[in-house]
């Protein structure tokens, strides 16, 4: 049987699993879990610990069809500007409850298009996360870009409150995949703001590309992965495109028909993964790369590879701090996700309240599972002696699921008493082996498909 097939028999096109960028997964969080929860989870950090802080701008002047984000379209600054106002209200309700001394480590924007921020306001938003969290010495703070939606005076006041790290989104450079998506975005624009980006000193840069949009063909794949390379970014990031127009309304726009098979898919991603390579990045987890020697290169190498909302990351800070709708925090007891809907966020706020709406507390098995589907999701492989050594005698409670999974997956496998690993051939499978480990799988809810 050829490896496709194989792959094909054990659910790769057919399965719909998490990404587990979380575990448990947000469609799992309660709304018994919530604002108390969220006052108890900041009084109690540890202020020589440093966190990271993230900030949510749900606004965008164009909606792309395939996105799936909790945005929302504006042709004006005046609701950006009221939303900033807002931030910085929320940001005064969860001050007095930090431990005095906390720094942030990390700070990320996204949205939504942060880039749709003035100067004015980027400075306003920057000075008062810093205002409550003063930053450490190695603090790296980074911003989703939009190419369309920047220019040299944006960058500039970004680099002045100091970003040094640019999410580039891409997704695909060819025209009819674009007017396919509802995103012009022409290579000479975008190859503009790198070079803008660079002239400001900003010395790392990610770019997005998605792959399974509609039109995508082999050689519109390869012209777009080459066009990428020449703008020699620092990280790649290759996701992709889920298909829920159930969850996304714009996503009804795409015709299901121009959308490439499963079979399709599949290659295509390997197109690019293997391009990639030739140029040197390194393979991360199920759909990064990096340049050697970069954060991200490193901490895969040296086993501090770790998982949360933005994919891939070398953040060490073992807390989140979310700020805006929707956005989620991480905390050692668990979950807590803001108000999705921004006019019930904004009430909440207006109310003098906390915005946690919805969240999880973690239990040991929770802690554990979790830790077992992050190794396997950043290194491929699950260590077992790692595992006994933090949680005991709880580890042996993973037994029947390895069983199952060597089982299963045969010698696409290797377990012993030492470790799980998926062999290079298994590695396409891995979100679906991962899911074997997941204790909490709400009913009705679909996610994006594995391949």
């Amino acid at each position: 049987m050829k490896q496709i097939d194989r792959l094909q028999a054990l659910g790769l096109f057919d399965s719909r699993v998490p990404r587990y960028t979380s575990y448990p997964t947000a469609p799992v969080f309660s709304a018994a879990v919530g604002a108390a929860e969220q006052a108890r989870e900041l009084q109690a950090l540890d202020p020589d610990v440093p966190v990271s802080v993230y900030l949510h701008i749900p606004f965008c002047e164009r909606l792309c069809w395939f996105c799936a984000c909790r945005t929302q379209g504006t042709q004006t600054l005046s609701p950006v500007e009221s939303y900033i106002g807002t931030l910085e209200q929320e940001l005064k309700l969860v001050a007095p409850l930090l431990p005095k001394g906390l720094r942030m480590g990390r700070m990320h924007w996204g949205g939504g298009t942060p880039t749709i921020l003035p100067p004015a306001l980027i400075h306003r938003l920057a000075q008062a996360v810093k205002a409550v969290f003063p930053q450490t010495e190695d603090w790296e703070f980074s911003v989703e870009i939009d190419p369309t939606m920047v220019d040299r005076d944006k960058i500039a006041a970004l680099a002045e409150e100091g970003m040094n790290r640019a999410s580039i989104g891409i997704q695909d450079f060819d025209p009819l995949v674009q007017q396919a998506i509802g995103r012009a975005q022409p290579f000479e624009v975008t190859k503009a703001c790198v070079e803008d980006l660079r002239a400001a000193g900003i010395n790392s840069l990610n770019a997005d590309l998605v792959y399974g949009l509609p039109h995508q063909t082999q050689a519109r794949m390869a012209d777009t992965v080459e066009k990428v390379l020449s703008l020699d970014p620092d990280r790649l990031a290759l996701f992709g495109y889920a298909h829920v127009p159930w969850v996304a309304k714009r996503q009804k726009l795409i015709k299901e028909e121009t959308l490439p098979d499963d079979l399709a898919r599949y290659h295509l991603a390997g197109l690019a993964a293997e391009k990639f390579a030739a140029a040197g990045f390194a393979a991360i987890g199920i759909d990064h790369f990096a340049k050697p020697g970069d954060g991200l290169e490193v901490a895969a190498r040296t086993g501090h590879l770790r998982r949360n909302f933005q994919g891939y990351t070398d953040d060490t800070c073992p807390t989140l701090i979310g700020f805006g709708a929707s956005s989620i925090s991480r905390f050692a007891g668990g979950y807590i996700q803001n108000a999705a809907a921004t006019p019930a966020y904004v009430q909440r706020v207006e109310a003098g309240q906390l915005t946690g709406a919805r969240g999880h507390v973690m239990s040991q098995e929770d802690l554990l599972r979790g830790r077992a589907i992050e190794m396997l999701m950043c290194e491929f492989r699950l260590d077992r002696t790692e595992l006994r050594q933090r949680f005991g005698d709880l580890a042996a409670s993973l037994d029947a699921d390895l069983a199952q999974i060597a089982a299963r997956f045969g010698d696409l496998v290797n377990l012993d008493a030492e470790a799980l690993e998926i062999l290079p051939e298994g590695r396409p499978l891995t979100r679906i082996i991962a899911s074997s480990f997941d204790a909490h799988v709400p009913e009705g809810v679909r996610y994006s498909r594995a391949s």
